[in-house]
């Protein structure tokens, strides 16, 4: 066993708690001048009042920042994110189809989405730009109960309508602020005071009419304008129907009978839309979706039919006035006549 070596306790506690040796010249160095300590303490004096003087200062209790209002429900949540993307939605695009989907895979919603991107991109349309149609469709999954709240904000919820309130600034003054976006507190209670339960929604409430079909899980299809040819192209793939909606043969999409897409395909079922503003069943969208020409031509055939009954119309009153004009006309030769005769009989026996 080796040696153990001796040293006094006491010294080595001295050696760890003694601060390290500087050299005489390296401490002369590091000491401020007197000059310069004055000056540093009187900068550390304004800090200080500085500092005091900033602790007095206190925001009103009603003051509200303006990247923050206030909202009935906490605003930094994921709900509330999507609950104002839905709203966003519904507001922003005149088409927006319903479907109900059972468990479909991601490699399933892969291979719908890209069947029907091929089938919107193979639309050609002149007056309408097709690429930026097809470019900007989106087939999303939603939440239904969430789509369902912000269904209600839409119709419900008028911003116009809402008050402003009073606060304070930040510098105490009182001033008129209005609260009106979509988590607002205002928003709530329209919402609330719209959809009592003593009370039933009116036939014509588009939310009314489209609330019972947001039952189970639920994806949408939007569309950023209203093209029948992109409608009709999109429910061929979702939603196919011949004669009107046929499925694309296997030649031209061989894609679309695919193990994977046509799995896919076989749990989505079109239960209803949203177009401008107006729900349809699936019948309506049908319709929609086979007016030949598009808007374009269904508007010609409005203006056509203003047209003829305008022109129907002039031809009825003008009739109307031509007979009564050559029924005067007639009797007035009639008296004429009449009158003509007399003087000559009058003539005759004067003669006589």
């Amino acid at each position: 066993m080796p040696s153990r070596l001796r040293c006094a306790a006491p010294r080595g506690l001295s050696c760890a708690v003694n601060h390290a040796r500087i050299p005489n010249r390296s401490a002369v160095l590091l000491l401020p001048s007197a000059p310069a300590a004055i000056a540093a303490s009187r900068q550390y004096a304004t800090a200080a009042a500085a500092v005091s003087k900033s602790s007095s200062f206190r925001l009103p209790d009603d003051y509200v920042p303006p990247t923050k209002p206030p909202t009935a429900r906490p605003a930094d949540t994921r709900k509330s994110q999507l609950l104002r993307t839905y709203t966003s939605l519904l507001r922003s695009t005149p088409l927006i189809l319903i479907f109900q989907h059972n468990n479909l895979t991601a490699v399933e919603w892969a291979a719908v989405r890209r069947e029907l991107r091929l089938a919107l991109g193979s639309i050609a349309s002149e007056r309408t730009n097709s690429a930026e149609v097809a470019s900007r469709a989106q087939l999303q999954v939603i939440r239904t109960r969430i789509f369902d709240v912000a269904l209600k904000i839409v119709e419900f919820h008028d911003p116009s309508k809402v008050g402003p309130t009073t606060v304070s600034a930040l510098t105490g003054e009182k001033v008129q602020v209005v609260y009106n976006h979509d988590l607002s507190k205002a928003a709530y209670k329209a919402v609330q005071a719209a959809t009592k339960a003593d009370e039933p929604l009116p036939e014509s409430s588009a939310y009314a009419q489209i609330s019972p079909l947001l039952v189970g899980p639920l994806a949408i299809l939007t569309l950023p304008a209203v093209s029948p040819a992109h409608l009709a192209a999109a429910l061929s793939i979702l939603a196919p129907s011949p004669p009107a909606f046929p499925a694309p043969s296997k030649k031209k999409s061989p894609g679309y009978h695919d193990p994977i897409a046509q799995s896919g395909l076989q749990k989505l079922m079109l239960i209803g839309g949203r177009i401008e503003d107006k729900v349809f069943d699936l019948e309506g969208v049908k319709w929609v979706g086979g007016i030949e020409g598009g808007l374009d031509a269904l508007r010609a055939q409005l203006v056509y039919m203003l047209q003829s009954a305008g022109l129907g119309l002039t031809t009825a009153l003008e009739g109307a006035s031509k007979s009564l004009w050559l029924t005067l006309e007639s009797r007035r030769s009639v008296l004429e006549e009449e009158q003509n005769g007399g003087k000559e009989g009058e003539k005759k026996e004067e003669s006589s």
